[in-house]
């Protein structure tokens, strides 16, 4: 009990240490799952370029029908491909040069077999056909597929949220992060009356028979699955544009009529200056050629590229909460300042596989208390990253299992900023941790990454190992706790951690003093800090989230 004890008083009430981790209940993977996670040769195949999604919305009915053509390359020879599509809708047919193909399903995999092989370094295309009614999201955006409501005038509103379940819950692709086309042209159809916005830029509206409405919606720029975005209702555009780091941006912000001057003055005060800091940080907004757009949707909002869905009823903080308690979070918008930070991550770079989704929500978290520090000082970004441990739970690995579509604990979002800010305050040079956050986005530009590229980047950017610092934090619940014990007028310090030969930097200084670096093992080692005592030993845990246990 005694380290449970030194833990809460030094580190700070509301956080877990290592002695309250909770291990939650093994989770059951099933058949559905590997073929819903993993990269068999199935998948790996066929490199896909392009999509051209066409789809008729009926609301009333909650019914979808269409077509979704994929264009790709042959990496190798085949006679079989898979795409997914949830069990629940039907694939009406597969059309390739304009013959149907035989297909078979399981679960919510779809496999297709040609006639003749597919030979490698072919570029090719194939049509799927499908129709039925997507599931229906009740907790959007925390579970995935088309959301229904209406407006106050009793028009429908409609939005797609599928991140994490798969955008397989509501139209067919190859459902997996790790491939993303290069370009996508959205078709939409509504019924008279309704308008739709989708990602990058609206190329053609078309008036058809029956009152009915063709938005056609092209995008420039690589993207994943789950950020295709269908948005349809009654909507009342206005504009405006940013001067940023590649010259002109456009804004385009899609809102309910009754709602046109709340999210005026709310847009306003927020949008600029979120990309103002955003573009200090992590560089230029990655699809200046889409634009950046804001949708009002009926649920609380995400990170839908270049069409960022909005939910937040035009309030500061997240819901009118300020989720660091520190009162910073009340200043601003949440949902804008956190949804449009995935534009960086999550979208721009992007994870090749669920488990590795600290990679969109870490980084994102942590571009909070950027935003913060851009607004009102680093100190005010200390403390609201500081702030937000008040989520963390450490109750699983923040890394999932991998091949399974499996996300780990989301504990990413708090723990993962961090673990960031802790990087920032160990590599001591705030310009070369700007670099480095723009120089991610930079090298992997519009690109899939695995975790370990994101830590290794960041290894030989630092000049820093931080390798096992990461491990510990991503891989494992509980967090390094630093013992310090005092011999013959000498404080001797040890790390208690799961990774075997952990090591990490940590400030130490006497009481009133100047903090000083040192790098404790796992075995107990002088601190090199002459005059500790128990009484004046103080331990930086405001920016290290450890435990500390005094013997």
């Amino acid at each position: 009990m005694a380290l449970k004890k030194a833990f809460l008083v030094l580190v700070g009430a509301g956080l877990l240490g290592r002695a309250q981790a909770q291990t939650p209940a093994p989770v059951a993977f099933t058949r559905a799952d590997t073929l819903r996670g993993a990269l068999t040769s199935l998948r790996t195949c066929y490199d896909l370029h392009y999509y051209h999604l066409d789809v008729q919305l009926d609301p009333a009915r909650k019914f979808i029908s269409g077509s979704n053509l994929f264009r790709f390359t042959a990496t190798q020879d085949f006679t079989c491909l898979q795409f997914d599509l949830f069990a629940n809708l039907t694939v009406d047919k597969v059309l390739y040069q304009g013959k149907p193909l035989p297909f078979t399903r399981e679960a919510n995999a779809v496999f297709v077999t040609f006639a003749q092989p597919v030979k490698q370094g072919t570029q090719d295309e194939f049509t799927v056909h499908y129709s039925g009614s997507p599931t229906e999201a009740k907790r959007a955006p925390w579970d995935g597929g088309l959301v229904y409501a209406h407006d106050q005038q009793g028009q429908p509103w409609v939005a797609s949220a599928c991140q994490g379940v798969g955008a397989s819950i509501w139209w067919p692709t190859k459902d997996h992060q790790a491939d993303e086309v290069d370009s996508m042209l959205i078709s939409v159809t509504v019924p008279k009356g309704l308008k739709d916005v989708s990602n990058g830029r609206l190329r053609k509206t078309v008036k058809l028979k029956g009152g009915a409405t063709r938005f056609d919606w092209f995008v420039a720029n690589p993207i994943n699955n789950y950020c295709v975005a269908l948005n349809v209702g009654d909507f009342q555009h206005f504009s405006d544009s940013y001067q940023g780091e590649k010259g002109r941006l456009t804004l385009d912000y899609w809102v309910l009529p009754e709602n046109v001057d709340q999210a005026k003055k709310q847009f306003s005060v927020n949008v600029k200056p979120m990309l103002k800091s955003m573009e200090h940080w992590f560089g230029p907004y990655p699809f200046y050629e889409d634009g950046y757009k804001l949708v009002e949707s009926p649920h609380l909002g995400m990170e839908h590229q270049s069409a960022v869905a909005y939910g937040n009823s035009f309030n500061n903080g997240y819901r009118g909460r300020d989720l660091s308690g520190t009162g910073w979070g009340l200043k601003w918008d949440f949902i804008i300042i956190h949804e449009s930070g995935h534009e960086w991550f999550g979208n721009n770079i992007t994870s090749q596989d669920l488990a590795d989704m600290w990679v969109h929500e870490s980084f994102t978290n942590y571009s909070e208390s950027l935003f913060v520090e851009s607004l009102f000082g680093k100190p005010a970004g200390q403390e609201y990253v500081h702030g937000t441990r008040l989520g963390i739970a450490n109750d699983a690995p923040i890394v999932g299992v991998f091949n399974l579509n499996n996300k780990g604990s989301g504990d990413m979002y708090p723990k993962g900023g961090n673990l960031l800010n802790m990087t920032r305050t160990l590599i001591n040079d705030d310009e070369k941790w700007r670099q480095i956050l723009r120089g991610l986005n930079q090298t992997f530009y519009h690109q899939t990454v695995t975790g370990t590229q994101v830590i290794n980047y960041i290894n030989q950017q630092s000049g820093q190992d931080f390798t096992k610092m990461y491990e510990q934090y991503l891989h494992y619940p509980n967090i390094p706790t630093l013992e310090v014990r005092f011999e013959k007028g000498e404080a001797l310090g040890r790390w208690v951690a799961d990774v075997p030969g952990f090591t990490m930097p940590v400030r130490v200084r006497q009481k009133g003093g100047e903090y000083r670096f040192v790098t404790p093992t796992t075995s107990f080692k002088p601190l090199g800090i002459a005059g500790l005592t128990k009484d004046n030993l103080e331990v930086d845990t405001f920016n290290a989230y450890i435990g500390v246990l005094l013997d």
